[in-house]
């Protein structure tokens, strides 16, 4: 096993072990038929990741603009995942439903997935 798949291992046992189950959640619209007039029907995919949820310190509000009261940072085992989460992805923590906003993050050193961070707003 190559050290950076190493690393991702550990990641991934670290924020199991700190963290929690997050559900990501991908929406996709089927296409509309004009010849029914029916709407079209929407596709839900889901995964179960490792997270941890955390605050953005003082120093990163100052540094980006971007980040409004109440977003959260979260912290994403990459290990296991289906598929790399987008911006177009809800979040499920504890019950609540965050959409990602960008900037989406992903530590990947030599090509190697670790760590997907990202920008989260309720």
């Amino acid at each position: 096993m190559a050290f950076y798949d190493e690393m991702a291992v550990m990641a991934l046992e670290m924020i199991t072990e700190f963290g929690q189950p997050v559900l990501i959640r991908s929406i996709t619209l089927g296409e509309y038929d004009p010849g029914s007039g029916l709407e079209p029907e929407e596709t839900i995919v889901e995964q179960t990741a490792q997270g941890i949820l955390l605050d953005f310190t003082g120093q990163e509000f100052q540094n980006n603009s971007l980040i409004k009261q109440g977003d959260k940072k979260l912290k994403i085992a990459a290990q296991g995942l289906a598929w790399v989460p987008g911006l177009l992805n809800k979040v499920i923590i504890q019950g609540r439903t965050w959409s990602i906003v960008p900037p989406l993050k992903e530590i990947n050193p030599a090509g190697t997935p670790i760590l997907y961070e990202l920008q989260v707003r309720s």
